[in-house]
């Protein structure tokens, strides 16, 4: 009789400093009661993220395996193990939902080979939720991750994207490392036309929540400081 396969279980985790349960469904805390294995970015994050929304689970029954951009490819597949032998794994981000924009999708591409069902929680999408507060176009739109840091290259990407936009009525994503913020709307501001749209979308769901899209000629007279604070760009044409 063949062994019943454990699930993987993507499980969303807040985004910043709040109360996990004032952004995440009930359904996160019920499904970190009952796993006790777990594929994360960073072990001492988890922990503390466990710790906040089911404070009873017993720390040292927990077992974690990290994956990250220096994990090798040959590593990942034996951290399904614990799938195969029947128990359910969690897959858990530093940061909001995991497999978006995050090492753990490499971890959900092994499990559909291998034939272990995939469940994904409900929980906050810096992506989404920054989309759908922008007012631009989300019936189209791309995630382009980070820019080139170079300021020549990065000044024809964003032409480039730009016009992506402009041909296809398509907004276009993207992130930058957070002590580099306030230069990378500096870079929007000079290189797009002055209709461009821009949506600066910093801090979601925290208290210091910051979201506005306005021309770049607007964001001319705006200062806002977003140095540090973990934010998405949104520019449509």
């Amino acid at each position: 009789m063949n062994l019943k396969k454990g699930d993987l279980y993507l499980i969303p985790c807040p985004m910043g400093e709040v109360p996990p349960l004032a952004v995440l469904p009930i359904s996160v805390k019920k499904a970190i009661e009952k796993i006790d294995h777990y594929i994360v970015e960073h072990e001492k994050n988890t922990r503390r993220f466990i710790k906040s929304i089911v404070p009873e689970k017993k720390q040292p029954n927990l077992h974690f395996q990290e994956i990250n951009k220096f994990t090798r490819e040959e590593e990942i597949p034996s951290m399904l193990n614990p799938c195969l032998e029947g128990f359910d794994v969690g897959v858990i981000s530093d940061a909001g939902c995991p497999g978006i924009a995050d090492p753990g999708a490499r971890a959900v591409e092994n499990a559909h080979d291998l034939g272990i069902r995939v469940i994904p929680l409900v929980g906050p999408s810096s992506i989404l939720l920054a989309m759908m507060a922008s007012g631009l176009n989300g019936q189209n739109f791309a995630f382009n991750g980070y820019l080139p840091i170079d300021k020549r290259e990065r000044k024809v990407e964003l032409k480039r994207l730009e016009k992506i936009s402009k041909s296809h009525n398509q907004a276009q994503l993207f992130i930058e490392t957070p002590y580099r913020n306030n230069q990378m709307l500096a870079s929007l501001i000079q290189n797009l036309t002055p209709g461009t749209k821009i949506c600066v979308a910093a801090d979601i769901t925290l208290p210091t929540e910051y979201i506005k899209t306005t021309t770049a000629a607007q964001w001319k007279k705006i200062k806002v400081d977003l140095h540090k604070r973990p934010t998405l760009f949104i520019i449509q044409g």
